[in-house]
């Protein structure tokens, strides 16, 4: 049948609820009162692969004829597109392999295997291992389930919208990440289908925002690299079959720098108690970039697949991005005492001591000075510079410095 249309998107919300968990809204009372909207959550990382894909996947898979799964399936994806075809592929009895970018998080690596699909890691970014899939496909007559570039596709991720205009049916915006433009192409079509009012924002990494440029210039357009921490996003070319339904649908086009998705990673960790990975994190950094206020806004959490060790450098440059762990170099005499006053006047103010490193050769007259950095925790800012101004008061001349760990 006929894609994008509305008989096919109630046909996909229908199919996907086998494999797929209705998602329910949250609502952000933190989020709300730091943008001035009242702002919901449509949480996808709560799906049972951890991301949105299982929808636009198994809908995909349930369209191809019985000769078209028994050949195999193979498909290019940096992760959550890759677990909904194994996922899919496994429910349908059917063979899957993925190619995935050699940069890929380990754990979507592992969870993809754990679906029974054979993995195969090829290239820096997508756009390599997507042309590693297709040589494949033709090599081994294996059909390829593109992860953003196919109507089908695009209908089943579609069925995001569905759920969201159904919950909350006077909903204004809805903010969705983009990194080849499937889940875009599938809610803003379906969202002004049932209400043209509805305005859908795109929201892609300022390292990889090939959606940005090729709107700019009225056709699809290859970025010559993308640089992002957001790995699901990281896309240099948008789906060339999707791109005209961008062009008609999406309002607007907001980018995020990466170091703004480390703050939106804290806050979804602190306040909702939510893992969400990097480009799911788009739609809550953008938030802050919203030049309205009053308006009902739906952010999608396209997905919660992070790995341990990403997930602890976020935190630490979170944690150093709002001055809650700081270094600060210091010279003081080469004598008994010093280095326990110096820990009593932080002790005092409440600072914690994570990390010291005492010099004895910075000057070759010790008993003159050694030098002391110290990393340590504060609450913030304003604990931070209560800390460094007793050091000062204590005859000591702190002078920041770059964070070690």
């Amino acid at each position: 049948m006929e894609m994008l249309t509305l008989e096919a998107f109630e046909l996909a919300t229908d199919v996907v609820k086998k494999v797929a968990t209705e998602t329910k809204l949250l609502y952000s009372q933190y989020l709300s009162n730091q943008c001035g909207n009242k702002v919901y959550l449509k949480p996808e990382n709560m799906q049972v692969t951890g991301a949105y894909k299982i929808r636009g996947a198994y809908f995909k898979i349930s369209t191809l004829t019985d000769e078209e799964r028994a050949k195999g399936l193979v498909t290019a994806s940096a992760g959550n597109h890759a677990q909904g075809v194994a996922y899919a592929a496994k429910a349908y009895g059917c063979k899957a392999v993925i190619v995935m970018p050699t940069t890929t998080p380990l754990m979507k690596v592992n969870r993809t295997k754990s679906y029974g699909a054979e993995v195969v890691l090829h290239g820096d970014v997508y756009d390599e291992a997507a042309a590693y899939a297709k040589k494949l496909s033709e090599e081994e007559g294996y059909t390829f389930i593109h992860p953003f570039d196919d109507l089908a596709v695009a209908t089943g991720q579609g069925t995001i919208a569905m759920e969201i205009i159904k919950e909350l049916p006077l909903v204004d915006y809805i903010l969705v990440p983009v990194g080849g433009g499937g889940l875009a192409t599938g809610v803003s079509t379906l969202a002004k289908m049932m209400n043209p009012k509805i305005k859908v924002i795109a929201v892609e990494p300022a390292g990889a925002n090939c959606l940005q440029e090729s709107l700019k210039a009225g056709k699809p357009v290859t970025l010559d690299k993308v640089s992002t921490i957001a790995d699901g996003t990281a896309v240099k070319t948008p789906g060339q079959i999707i791109f005209p339904y961008l062009q008609e649908n999406i309002d607007e086009i907001i980018t995020v720098e990466d170091d703004e998705l480390v703050g939106a990673f804290l806050d979804m960790v602190e306040n909702h108690k939510m893992v969400v990975e990097n480009s799911g994190l788009l739609t809550v950094a953008a938030l802050k970039q919203l030049n309205f206020k009053d308006k009902k806004v739906v952010s999608v959490l396209s997905g919660g697949n992070m790995d341990i060790i990403t997930m602890s450098s976020v935190v630490q440059l979170g944690l150093i991005q709002r001055e809650r762990i700081f270094s600060v170099s210091t010279l003081l005499p080469d004598k008994p005492g010093e280095l326990v006053n110096v820990a009593s006047i932080i002790a005092k103010e409440q600072g914690n001591v994570i990390r010291l490193d005492h010099n004895q050769f910075v000057s070759t007259n010790r008993s003159a000075a050694v030098e002391l950095k110290i990393t340590m925790e504060s609450f913030g800012p304003e604990h931070k510079k209560k800390i460094i101004d007793a050091l000062q008061k204590g005859g000591y001349n702190p002078k920041e410095i770059s964070v070690m760990m």
